[in-house]
């Protein structure tokens, strides 16, 4: 199995289950008239390229969207631009041009929830994934619609009532490359029983499954696809308020410099930026809507994946 690209936080983390400029949107909030843009392809000029299990997408839903695209932009440098879906308002997000997240509204009605980070694993077959969901033991929590130029996604839960995206794109899935600086680096889920969500996981959606076999690093299992490791699986703290959760994390090229923005964001630091794996350094951020994510520098190389 190679080494994993994209898993330099694995090491150290129990405790916590272009279009149009940040500026205009801050300013006017999410207007009617910019949400005529299309939902962009994952790919341009798109590719008959599909790899099965690599995430490909990521979205965040929220009940400050306004808030959320001032957050990202401001932090990652993330342009933001609004558009209309089937009379729904939504957000892509892009990293130097290219779609990198969504952000959805999220209704008020269902209580004062903080928002959730859901990333989207491409699938060949999306309708043979979720009748491969509910038959071991998952749910579907929001069937396949078809989006023009997307292609056709869902969201499932698996056994533990974790929510994750299925993608069947229609224009090819991304390349396997190095995360750039702002994309998605990996993602980890935090469980209960490593091996049950790893059967699950194997079983459902297709992964291959590996035990971790280095003693440093916290995770018990690692979910992989044409040879390329692709997620991570990891006991839950032992906390009352623990619950089962993936974390995301992103890229960047400098992290105490990012971290210094979290704060006069709206953000919060909660895992102070430490080393890790392959001399990488790594930390914990809550965004200004109530949504964590992971932030990871590279430091000693531009590619751990190619350290033994």
């Amino acid at each position: 199995m190679a080494t994993p690209l994209n898993s330099p936080h694995r090491n150290s983390i129990r405790l916590f289950v272009p279009i149009l400029a940040c500026a205009a949107i801050t300013a006017v909030g999410l207007p009617a008239q910019a949400r005529a843009a299309k939902f962009p392809p994952l790919n341009t000029p798109a590719t008959t390229e599909h790899i099965p299990g690599k995430l490909i997408w990521a979205d965040l839903f929220t009940t400050d969207p306004d808030g959320a695209a001032k957050f990202y932009c401001g932090l990652l440098g993330w342009t933001a631009a609004p558009l209309d879906q089937k009379g729904k308002g939504y957000t892509v997000f892009s990293n130097d041009g290219r779609p990198v997240a969504g952000l959805a509204p999220r209704s008020e009605n269902g209580g004062n929830h903080p928002s959730r980070w859901i990333g989207y694993y491409a699938v060949a077959d999306i309708d043979a994934t979720l009748a491969l969901v509910t038959k071991n033991g998952g749910t579907v929590r929001a069937p396949s619609r078809s989006f023009p130029d997307r292609g056709y996604q869902a969201i499932v839960s698996d056994r533990d009532s974790v929510p994750i995206g299925l993608l069947q794109s229609s224009s090819g899935d991304p390349s396997d490359a190095e995360p750039r600086q702002g994309d998605w680096n990996w993602f980890e889920i935090y469980v209960n029983s490593p091996k049950d969500t790893s059967d699950f996981y194997h079983n459902a959606i297709g992964f291959d499954v590996a035990p971790e076999t280095k003693a440093d690093r916290k995770s018990d299992f690692v979910l992989s696809s044409a040879g390329q490791a692709r997620g991570g699986v990891a006991p839950l703290a032992a906390s009352d308020d623990a619950k089962p959760s993936w974390l995301g994390v992103i890229r960047v090229a400098d992290l105490d410099k990012t971290l210094a923005k979290v704060q006069g964001l709206g953000g919060e630091v909660l895992v102070a930026p430490h080393p890790v794996e392959y001399g990488s350094r790594f930390a914990i951020i809550l965004d200004s809507t109530g949504g964590t994510i992971g932030l990871v520098q590279y430091t000693d190389s531009e590619s751990p994946s190619n350290n033994p």
